[in-house]
């Protein structure tokens, strides 16, 4: 057998391994990239806002299939009779910028749009560039709307406080501050108790899977002469700790993006966090003003060793 044989011979092989890959092992038609500069976790919760606007507006139904860690997401979308995978891979290239890589799969036309995606602005490409397209503006809109500084390292000071214990999911953490401002203030009012700095925010359990926070709204004040026993409002000391810190400004709703820009941060520096934080409110949003001006100091302790 000829070189020129033997060459022939083995670029089929290859070609033919690389079509079996490529039309019935690679799971996805067409991929489409992009950078942003914004946390891996900011990304993740922009997603999910953005299929469930897209629920609204088009009435598209997404499915969680899959997640992970804030770096991925895989969804089924449906929509009459289209069916589709999108998976997204979110990945974290240094302190501030991320990779988003979204893999999409047509479950009833896969085949023809490997075949014609890579060569031709067919119509299933170009939908899919326009609605990606749409999805990166909205998430650079959004990301005009506040600000993270990463601070370093860096301690609290142990204060006395009296709180109400909330649980809710991540997204819905504002509202129940909110909701539930009238029931602790009104109690220290009522029982003359000095407010004496500006509140707190302690999350005492996250559930990063499940996106889920049990958390204290606080207030420091001064401590009460006598022992005041209330169902909702309790007292304690927040003790002093040592972690990672931030300072946030914007909306207090949004404020968990500072905590996924410290989540990054030690990732990439190999620092070990608790999954707990704490949030300083020094800005007071009932007084109005620009949002971009309300600041939020914010600390993730370091894990114990």
């Amino acid at each position: 057998m000829t070189v020129r044989k033997k060459i022939i011979i083995g670029f089929s092989i290859l070609f033919s391994l690389f079509l079996v890959w490529y039309l019935l092992i690679k799971e996805t038609d067409y991929c489409i990239s992009f950078k942003v500069n914004a946390a891996t976790g900011t990304v993740f919760q922009g997603i999910q806002e953005w299929s469930n606007a897209q629920g609204l507006k088009e009435s598209e139904r997404y499915v969680i299939l899959e997640k992970r860690n804030f770096d991925f997401i895989k969804h089924e979308m449906t929509k009459k009779e289209v069916q589709m995978h999108y998976t997204w891979n979110i990945i974290p290239m240094n302190d501030s910028m991320t990779k988003v890589s979204i893999g999409i799969k047509d479950l009833n036309h896969s085949w023809y749009n490997k075949l014609t995606a890579p060569f031709f602005n067919t119509e299933f490409k170009e939908e899919q560039i326009k609605k990606i397209s749409g999805f990166k503006k909205g998430l650079s809109e959004h990301l005009k709307n506040f600000k993270v500084r990463i601070d370093g390292e860096g301690t609290t000071e142990e204060t006395f406080v009296a709180y109400i214990n909330l649980k809710s999911v991540l997204q819905e953490k504002a509202q129940n501050m909110i909701a539930n401002d009238a029931i602790i203030t009104g109690f220290l009012f009522e029982n003359q108790i000095k407010i004496k700095g500006r509140p707190y925010l302690e999350i005492v359990k996250w559930d990063r899977d499940k996106e889920t926070i049990d958390f204290n709204y606080c207030f420091p004040v001064e401590k009460p002469t006598t022992n005041i026993v209330n169902n909702d409002v309790k007292f304690k000391t927040l003790p002093a700790v040592k972690g990672l810190t931030a300072t946030y400004y914007g909306n207090f709703r949004t404020s968990d993006r500072a905590w996924f820009a410290l989540l990054d941060y030690a990732k990439k520096h190999k620092l070990k966090l608790e999954n707990k934080v704490l949030e300083h409110f020094l800005s007071n949003p009932f007084n109005g003003g620009a949002e971009l001006q309300w600041e939020t100091k914010i600390i993730i302790p370091f894990a114990s060793k």
